[in-house]
């Protein structure tokens, strides 16, 4: 398996901070924007990634990511346009860890294995397929592991013991677990989860939590951190600040690079 994530978590833990990964969509608002975004947030501070591919149906998603797809699909961008961007990535920051978030009809389109095969050719450390629950997405596994990707499973808030201990089992790298039940968004009302939670996805055996859905603010991360997480991930807030600056790239890229310094300062030990 991709060594970065438990790298990263071992340099945070030893500097007695959490993570802070920022999602956007690859190819919003379009395919040269986007890079330079991506080059913007790891330069301003992200510890790790974490990148949708562009679908036309993204079900998990609220509507300032889902728009954020439609942006990028309205410049036809493929799927290799978007590994062939996350290689030029890799290339130039060979330690940060890349996730994607993925529906399952991007990875079986063209066949699995050549599915998982071209993210590990393009530097990618871990696959989330977002609308495949743990009972399904077991027999994406092997396929991930033949190629040294982490499989990455969701852990929601109002799981079972026996569903997080499974959801603890087959993550690797690090377990996406949800403030809150429904499709993501930035609000007010994110709910800290139990540390009982995270309890048991560590008693498990797990590799650590990153806290996703909702993480819009500083406090949303240093609640998440206080609660044991490892991290938090920032998706539709981030999106958000492309939107509003879609025509105006300089602006935006400033707006982001502040953005991502203070959620990233929020990670550090007071």
């Amino acid at each position: 398996m991709s060594q970065r994530y438990s790298q990263m978590f071992s340099s945070l833990k030893a500097r007695q901070e959490g993570a802070f990964v920022p999602f956007v969509t690859i190819g919003d608002p379009d395919l040269a924007t986007s890079e330079r975004i991506i080059r913007t947030l790891i330069d301003a501070g992200a510890d790790a990634l974490e990148l949708g591919l562009p679908f036309s149906d993204p079900v998990a998603d609220g509507p300032v990511i889902q728009a954020a797809n439609i942006r990028a699909l309205r410049h036809h961008i493929t799927t290799q346009q978007c590994f062939d961007l996350l290689a030029r990535i890799r290339a130039d920051y060979p330690e940060i860890p890349i996730g994607l978030l993925v529906y399952c009809n991007l990875v079986v389109a063209n066949g699995t294995s050549a599915f998982y095969q071209r993210a590990a050719q393009a530097g990618v450390d871990s696959v989330l397929i977002a609308d495949v629950p743990l009972r399904e997405g077991v027999r994406f596994i092997p396929e991930a592991q033949a190629q040294g990707i982490a499989p990455i499973f969701i852990a929601p808030p109002d799981a079972s013991e026996a569903t997080l201990k499974g959801v603890a089992q087959a993550s690797e790298g690090y377990i996406y677990l949800l403030s809150r039940s429904g499709v993501t968004g930035a609000n007010d009302d994110v709910n800290a989860p139990a540390a009982e939670l995270i309890k048991t996805l560590n008693n498990a055996g797990g590799a650590p939590a990153l806290l996703g859905f909702g993480i819009a603010r500083p406090e949303h991360v240093q609640a998440a951190i206080a609660a044991g997480a490892g991290g938090a991930i920032s998706g539709s807030a981030v999106v958000r600040i492309i939107a509003e600056h879609e025509h105006k790239p300089e602006a935006m890229l400033t707006a982001l690079a502040e953005f991502v310094r203070t959620m990233k300062a929020a990670t550090q030990a007071k």
